[in-house]
């Protein structure tokens, strides 16, 4: 049986096992797939095992993203890009990364229908995701990108990758359309984003990576204030059906029943 793995810390929180599991039984393929909390450390290891088939394949989520990329022998164009991988796997004995997240986050604006075109758009971090949401959004012709993390230093590191974005910080939401979550902060409960929520004078897109839990405070807050929210779920099962057709040449369908599955 040919056994695959999401691997990050915290992992607890991830669905990718419900979803995954959820199509190797639809398909009648003999597999499982399974989550795994990881420190640094094991990467090397954990790779290896790869490239030995012990395991056929893994995905990677916060906060290894960029921190396995040592440990693997060749990136997709996507990955070389951003320097971000989500999915591993074995091709010509040689062990891949692979980026799914940028066509995962654009196929999931065109699910919702949402334009980007005309918007300037905030993204709040500057972790392993974040230069793949840039991407996408370049790639949707997205009118003005900027981001804001905590510490400015990770940020200017994003900066020199992407000339076209702008990195800014302070409070004063008011000039953008769409705010993006790309932090972890959310996956816990007592969870808050430090933001001015005052300051916003229209109705703007609220859009959160996190898709479980499926309301973190920072869409709540926003919900309460009478804006736009959607969370990461649609964005988190088109990645994840990338990732899915990569290991088992298999293109499953995404219709109500999988979306379903992954609960409101």
């Amino acid at each position: 049986m040919k056994k695959y793995f999401v691997i990050g810390n915290p992992i607890k929180h991830s669905l990718s096992p419900t979803l995954h599991n959820f199509w190797i039984k639809k398909h009648n393929i003999i597999a499982k797939y399974d989550r795994l909390l990881l420190e640094k450390k094991d990467l090397r290891k954990i790779v290896q095992k790869v490239k030995t088939g012990e395991i056929s394949g893994l995905n990677v989520t916060v906060p290894f993203k960029k921190s396995i990329i040592p440990f693997l022998e060749d990136l997709s164009p996507e990955s070389l890009k951003t320097q971000s991988v989500n999915t591993v796997y074995l091709e010509n004995n040689k062990i891949i990364g692979h980026n799914t997240d940028i066509s995962g986050f654009e196929l999931a604006m065109r699910h919702i229908k949402l334009d980007t075109s005309n918007k300037n758009v905030l993204i709040i971090g500057a972790g392993g995701v974040v230069p793949s949401i840039i991407c996408a959004l370049r790639n949707l012709n997205t009118k003005n990108i900027s981001i804001m993390n905590r510490t400015k230093e990770r940020a200017k590191e994003i900066k020199k990758m992407f000339n076209c974005i702008e990195v800014v910080e302070g409070q004063d939401l008011k000039n953008f359309d769409m705010l993006i979550n790309a932090t972890s902060l959310g996956l816990s409960k007592n969870d808050r984003l430090n933001l001015n929520f005052e300051s916003i004078n229209k109705r703007i897109i609220f859009y959160d990576l996190i898709y479980n839990p499926p309301q973190t405070a920072f869409l709540e807050n926003a919900k309460q204030m009478m804006h736009f929210t959607e969370n990461g779920k649609m964005m988190f099962i088109y990645q994840a059906h990338q990732s899915f057709t990569i290991w088992h040449k298999v293109m499953p369908k995404i219709d109500d029943d999988t979306v379903k599955i992954l609960g409101s």
